[in-house]
């Protein structure tokens, strides 16, 4: 996968990026507080470097089922001091901002950020678009029925065809950026596995990937730990869902998906690493 910057490239090669994901807030649902300022979060983030991780994707505001939103100033107090540090300490890594606040956004950029990853695909703030287009940077447009809040109340809301209403809503939100003039391949697309679905439409996005792919956008793909692989595997604890989250990996990794955010890097990276050898010989 080959990730174009307004100043640099990153290139994996022949499998998908791995974005290591980076929680800095007390409540996301599998690390939530673990990492909460910048003395405890860059030994983490070097760890996942260590371990292969291509990019770091910082999140100030968890976005599991129920989270209420966090104000700007204190998303931008939690995220920078990690972004800057993070930065200072290694130049070569890419490094997100899971926002979807425009002024958090700005600030992790003016910091050292290279993406933005946004759950709500532009909605929530209509200044973010603007400023994506603005600073030409990648940003990941994500499918999501309703919000973090209320997205899953009740279990979760019903389709007809979960993966042709995410090829619409997903089509739809591209126009709108290429619109608003962000650059066509400056766009990531991610369905939202976990986010406003019940556990067969998670079953059913991983299974039509193919469809997906055909929206002509790289893909990324956040299924690390998720609730839905607790109930495959009758597994409680997000921690304990390992072999789900690499299942899926390498679901993803075999229709072509251009970045997996995962939790644990290490075995992602090695799955990965098997599969390619594969690919290679005769």
């Amino acid at each position: 996968m080959r990730l174009v910057f307004p100043d640099r490239t990153l290139d994996s090669g022949d499998r998908p990026l791995v974005m290591g994901i980076l929680n800095v807030t007390p409540d996301s649902f599998s690390d939530g507080g673990a990492y909460h300022d910048a003395p405890a979060a860059l030994p983490r983030a070097r760890e996942m470097i260590a371990e292969g991780a291509d990019f770091i994707d910082v999140g100030p505001e968890s976005t599991r089922p129920g989270a209420q939103p966090v104000p700007a100033d204190e998303q931008i107090a939690r995220a920078v001091p990690v972004i800057e540090a993070l930065r200072a300490a290694d130049a070569r890594v890419g490094i997100s901002i899971d926002t979807r606040l425009a002024a958090v956004a700005s600030a992790a950029l003016d910091a050292g950020a290279d993406l933005v990853n946004d759950v709500s695909a532009l909605r929530d703030d209509p200044a973010l678009v603007h400023l994506v287009a603005k600073r030409r940077v990648p940003v990941v447009l994500m499918h999501m029925r309703g919000t973090p809040a209320d997205m899953q109340r009740d279990g979760g809301p019903q389709y007809d065809d979960v993966v042709a209403d995410v090829c619409r809503f997903l089509r739809e939100r591209v126009d709108f950026a290429v619109e608003q003039g962000i650059e066509p391949d400056r766009i990531i697309l991610d369905p939202g596995l976990g986010f406003g679905k019940r556990v067969e439409h998670n079953l059913s996005l991983l299974r039509h990937l193919d469809r997906l792919m055909e929206l002509g956008y790289p893909l990324l793909l956040g299924a690390s730990r998720k609730r839905f692989l607790g109930y495959v595997l009758g597994s409680a604890e997000p921690r304990e869902r390992l072999a789900g989250s690499l299942a899926c990996a390498v679901l993803a990794a075999l229709a072509g998906v251009a970045i997996l955010r995962v939790h644990d890097v290490r075995p992602t990276v090695e799955v990965l690493r098997v599969l390619a050898a594969v690919g290679r010989t005769d």
